[in-house]
């Protein structure tokens, strides 16, 4: 939108529409209302100046603190199967997913 433009209540029932959500009447309102108020605080925020200002992810410094991948030995694959309700070793044994079903 334009500035000097404020968000109407055809704009919340068209969005409403686009997103297949049913609004009642007295949402529309609710949410023109909320709508319009966003908008104006981003049209503050527009007002800033910012040059020189640094774009950022986040206002801290962060850091990933991950342990160094190291190789271990794995579960054998009797321990593995060893509780299975159902297997066919070397596998586990579940349930078809795929197929003519309904789920498929």
């Amino acid at each position: 939108m334009s500035k000097g433009q404020t968000i109407t209540e055809a704009d919340v029932r068209h969005v409403a529409k686009l997103s297949r959500l049913h609004v009642s009447e007295d949402d529309v309102h609710h949410f023109t209302e909320q709508l319009a108020a966003v908008l104006d605080y981003i049209g503050k925020l527009n007002e800033l100046d910012v040059d020189g200002v640094e774009s950022m992810a986040h206002p801290l410094e962060l850091v990933n603190v991950l342990r160094a991948d190291q190789e271990r030995p794995g579960m054998s694959t009797d321990s593995a199967l060893a509780n299975a309700p159902a297997k066919t070793p070397p596998f586990f044994k579940v349930p078809k997913v795929l197929g003519d079903g309904p789920s498929a």
